[in-house]
């Protein structure tokens, strides 16, 4: 019993400090006093381990304000992977990318592996699994109203609603699934160095591929050691010193 109590005291102070300091750090914010702010919300970050999309959004958007390109996209991506597809994150996160040196290209997928990948980005997994359970109850009561009714045009009707639920019910679970696994697999990581030299092996004597500024996204592929191998949006892979940039999961 003792300890639950203190278990609660120290989650209720956790929260009232986290909540206090967000304010803090919104009111800064307010008054231009940028690097104040960011300090505000940092130290959510460091002493919180529960952190929204809105705290990450603030701390981009400080960022931002005192031109510091490579934090300012690294904590607005980190907000999206809370929020995706928020308007007012990707419009920042969009401005915040002009500031960037490098211009790398996306090659865009095509074919069948495209109209999935469209579909399923449509909502995040957490949403297409709701969807799934909404379905899942709706289905269940067509069930019921199948197995109750008396009348013969009412039950082929919930025997054709039942059907359409169900593959729409396949349909949603397989998104759901298909976005889990791109998002346990998708391993997102931004430059922080000024420049970053890609190299064809994990070694400083691997022949340089391409020159990277601060603020460029980047894929993980595989880590040896202090280096990984990392994939941009144009397709290119090599290695870079793993201390030169940030996951963002």
């Amino acid at each position: 019993m003792k300890n639950i109590v203190v278990y609660l005291f120290l989650l209720i102070t956790q929260v009232f400090f986290a909540q206090s300091s967000f304010e803090k750090g919104n009111a800064l914010y307010q008054k231009g006093q940028y690097q104040q702010a960011v300090d505000a919300y940092e130290s959510i970050v460091k002493e919180d381990k529960q952190h929204s999309a809105e705290l990450y959004f603030n701390l981009g958007n400080a960022y931002y304000k005192l031109n510091k390109v490579a934090p300012s996209i690294y904590n607005y991506e980190k907000a999206l992977v809370l929020k995706p597809h928020d308007p007012d994150v990707l419009n920042n996160l969009k401005f915040a990318k002009k500031l960037t040196i490098d211009e790398i290209k996306e090659i865009p997928k095509v074919g069948f592996a495209k109209l999935i990948q469209n579909f399923t980005g449509i909502f995040d997994y957490n949403t297409w699994a709701k969807i799934s359970v909404v379905i899942s109850f709706v289905f269940l009561l067509s069930f019921i109203g199948y197995y109750f009714s008396q009348l013969t045009l009412s039950k082929r009707l919930y025997f054709i609603g039942m059907f359409i639920l169900l593959v729409a019910l396949l349909v949603t679970v397989s998104a759901a699934i298909t976005e889990k696994t791109h998002f346990n697999n998708d391993r997102p990581a931004i430059v922080f160095a000024e420049l970053s030299e890609v190299r064809s092996e994990p070694q400083k004597a691997g022949a340089a591929i391409i020159l990277l500024h601060e603020g460029v996204k980047v894929y993980v592929i595989e880590t040896v050691g202090q280096w990984k191998k990392i994939e941009l949006t144009d397709g290119t892979e090599g290695w870079i010193d793993g201390s030169t940039i940030r996951e963002v999961k």
